[in-house]
């Protein structure tokens, strides 16, 4: 009988459109569920737009790996901010968003059975992409702050295990890992012959005066470092799908490899809008920071009276992971919030976290008083589904 490979039905169902249907058959629902930014692109970078047609052969097919005004603009971003060091352009390679680069990463470096190890909470988008690549994710749970146990990162170790993955900041607990732990990981898979692949996605997002670093910085001849980017959170362009990694120098061959056979070349004309984008900068994002900062205070306050609750602390992104205290299954929690209360969050089993009940809030989708509006719906649904009234 014909059917799906048995690779791809071992991979979880896309929790942000399931939950996506949810909110079309229960129209006015707000959503603390998709991790977007509120605002769009930079000036600077729909200006490209205009002229874009002048130059010439954009409409053919362009380097697999990027075009040159682009990889220049990231070299110099990656050196100035990210203290990342590398002998050669061709180590950067532009990609069609963040989760095309992990991709790229996994089938290059995989084969069939071996084993990645991820944090718990990972990013669902990650362990899709494990098994998608044939292998097999091995999950270590982080603390009751969402921070590294090193040790337990240590004893999960196997012959197989070609990776250990990190995300800071955390997606989806805000979590951000220390300098020194991220050191650790690094000199971990220095020592023991593994990659260590860092998504930043969220780099420029901390609060608190806490400072985001990339562990490639730890590893100066970048043989067994992998960074990820995006320009999806930090600059609004999300559609526009641009991405880019570091990657060692042996890898370069088969990440072409990859991405001729997928893509070919990322769409050109976002290309050029990218590059527009980093002329602007990290101050972009950085604007925008204050009124992020006032809804993650906004978000605290919020849930902090509701009984049953724990809320960890979030240090980055524009998440927060709350566990909530119920017998009940977080997507039948979920199901009762959008159906009855009209707000919609992510369940935490996407995330893998199988045990208890954990719900992601997502806040900067959202202006403040529609976010407001959103978390006023999510403390009553909560309180009365908990038969937990707030103090």
């Amino acid at each position: 009988m014909s059917r799906p490979s048995a690779r791809v039905e071992a991979v979880q169902a896309p929790i942000i459109p399931i939950i996506g249907d949810l909110i079309r058959q229960y129209p006015g629902t707000l959503s603390l569920g998709q991790g977007v930014v509120s605002y769009g692109p930079p000036p600077e970078a729909l200006a490209q737009l205009a002229t874009f047609h002048q130059h010439p052969g954009v409409h053919l097919y362009q380097s697999v790996q990027g075009i040159p005004p682009l990889i220049d603009a990231i070299a110099q971003k990656l050196q100035a901010e990210n203290q990342l060091p590398f002998a050669s352009r061709d180590q950067i390679m532009v990609t069609a968003g963040g989760n095309m680069a992990f991709i790229n990463a996994v089938l290059a470096i995989l084969d069939p059975g071996d084993e990645v190890i991820l944090q718990t909470p990972y990013y669902f988008n990650h362990e899709m992409a494990i098994r998608l690549a044939n292998g097999r994710p091995v999950c270590v749970p982080t603390d009751q702050r969402y921070q590294l146990q090193l040790d337990q990162i240590e004893a999960a170790i196997t012959e197989r295990t070609r990776a250990i993955v990190t995300v800071s900041p955390n997606n989806p607990s805000g979590a951000v890992y220390s300098a020194a732990d991220l050191q650790a990981v690094n000199q971990l898979c220095c020592d023991r012959n593994l990659y260590h692949i860092s998504d930043e996605a969220y780099e420029y997002f901390t609060y608190d005066g806490v400072d985001h670093i990339s562990p490639g910085r730890f590893d100066p001849d970048q043989t067994h470092t992998i960074s990820l980017f995006t320009l999806s959170k930090a600059y609004g362009f999300a559609s526009w799908r641009i991405g880019y990694m570091v990657i060692p120098t042996h890898l370069l061959e088969a990440i072409q490899k990859i991405q001729d056979t997928v893509l070919i070349c990322p769409p050109v004309v976002s290309q050029y809008a990218a590059v527009g984008a980093l002329q602007v900068g990290r101050d972009y994002c950085h604007q925008h920071l204050g009124s992020l900062a006032e809804k993650r205070a906004l978000v605290q306050k919020a849930l902090l009276p509701v009984k049953r609750l724990v809320v960890p602390e979030s240090s980055g992104a524009f998440y927060v992971l709350i566990q909530v205290d119920t017998d009940l299954s977080d997507r039948d929690v979920v199901e009762q919030l959008i159906r009855k209360y009209g707000v919609a969050v992510i369940p935490g089993s996407a995330f893998g976290m199988e045990l208890g009940c954990y719900l992601r809030i997502a806040y900067g989708a959202l202006d403040a008083a529609t976010l407001a509006a959103g978390l006023d719906r999510l403390v009553r649904g909560l309180s009365e589904i908990l038969g937990a009234p707030t103090e």
